[in-house]
């Protein structure tokens, strides 16, 4: 039923107005250092980068948070000293900082903050610059002007190419734009997260701003990660309110009727999730992860799904955000909670 990649070509599309090239279909990194699934040895998480590359993926995006001690960061460095470098893209994002006791997650935005992670990023990942840098979550006690200001010294100086921001809203974004042009704006974005259709993506596409999709198969949901397949142990889904309880088995009706409909299309649930993304616009660049070679094939496969208006419109009908079970979580690291590391903790 899936569809195969054998030879199948994946186009560039220009993110953002300001000359980015990238693979229309990306590769999350972070679920290789753990999170989602147990963590790959860094000579698996190469090779599976490897590998995605020479099937035509060369948009790679990794974050200082993810692993531990940059251990993602580290991981994506040693792939690229074996690829072209000059034909990759990477994206990696600063400003989240767990706390050592792991009780909460802290954001930082400061000028200050923004260099010393920069020029630890370009440390790890073993590189002269980064093609796109992200804020990764925003600090609400630091003027938006002030973090985009030293980002664009940073593009000033070669460090970086391209800046994004990450769970921005509408205003942080305009007004993170009249300072320097902003490329990716990177939100959660799949069948069951489509707040982003109402505000952040007509924004972006009034201002030339690319939208890159993490989690586009919903933490794997429409893989049927929780349905047809159960939780690993250590994935942090155990704790996410549509994984859990009532919520699940709300859930897992939906993707009944998804599983259907993809049948309908002779392809995977996760294929015609991916497909409807792909079919958003050339502006919207999904960013799946995965840890198995079959899973990458079946990404890659969802390029040869073809929708017309009328299936996409059926398909969206499929999954109403209305009838989807619990809250979507903008963290990241669910059991935690985040505030600015400038404003002191409530007593």
């Amino acid at each position: 039923m899936e569809q195969q990649n054998s030879q199948i070509q994946v186009p560039k599309v220009k993110l953002g107005s300001q000359g980015l090239e990238v693979s229309t279909l990306g590769f999350g990194c972070g679920g290789l250092s753990g999170i989602l699934n147990a963590p790959l040895s860094h000579e698996a998480g190469c090779s599976l980068i490897i590998d995605a590359f020479q099937k035509g993926i060369t948009y790679f995006d990794t974050a200082d948070i993810c692993g531990q001690n940059r251990d993602n960061e580290i991981m994506v460095g040693k792939a690229l000293k074996q690829l072209p470098r000059e034909q990759i893209q990477i994206s990696t994002k600063f400003g989240i900082i767990m706390s050592a006791d792991m009780s909460h997650v802290e954001v930082n935005g400061t000028p200050q903050y923004v260099r010393q992670c920069c020029e630890a990023s370009l440390k790890w990942l073993d590189v002269d610059y980064i093609d796109l840098y992200y804020q990764h979550r925003v600090d609400s006690s630091v003027p938006i002007e002030d973090t985009m200001g030293e980002l664009k010294k940073l593009v000033e100086e070669g460090k970086i190419k391209y800046i994004g921001l990450s769970e921005a809203s509408v205003d942080t974004i305009r007004r993170a734009h009249a300072i320097h042009p902003i490329t990716a704006v990177q939100m959660e974005y799949s069948l069951w997260a489509r707040e982003i259709e109402e505000d952040v993506l007509p924004l972006c596409r009034e201002l030339g701003i690319g939208v890159v999709a993490y989690s586009p198969l919903g933490h794997g949901f429409f893989g049927g990660k929780g349905v047809v397949e159960s939780l690993p142990s250590e994935s942090f889904l155990a704790w996410h309110p549509r994984f859990t309880g009532e919520n699940l088995e709300k859930n897992k009706f939906l993707y009944a009727h998804f599983a259907d409909l993809a049948e309908k299309h002779a392809c995977s649930p996760a294929q015609l999730a991916l497909a409807w993304l792909l079919h958003q616009g050339n502006d919207v660049v999904p960013i799946p992860g995965t840890t198995k070679v079959k899973n990458l094939d079946a990404n890659i496969g969802s390029l040869t799904v073809k929708l017309t208006t009328k299936d996409l419109k059926e398909i969206s009908d499929a999954i109403p955000t209305d009838q989807v079970g619990g809250q979507r979580q903008v963290q990241v690291f669910l059991p935690f909670s985040y505030r600015s590391a400038n404003t002191p903790p409530k007593a």
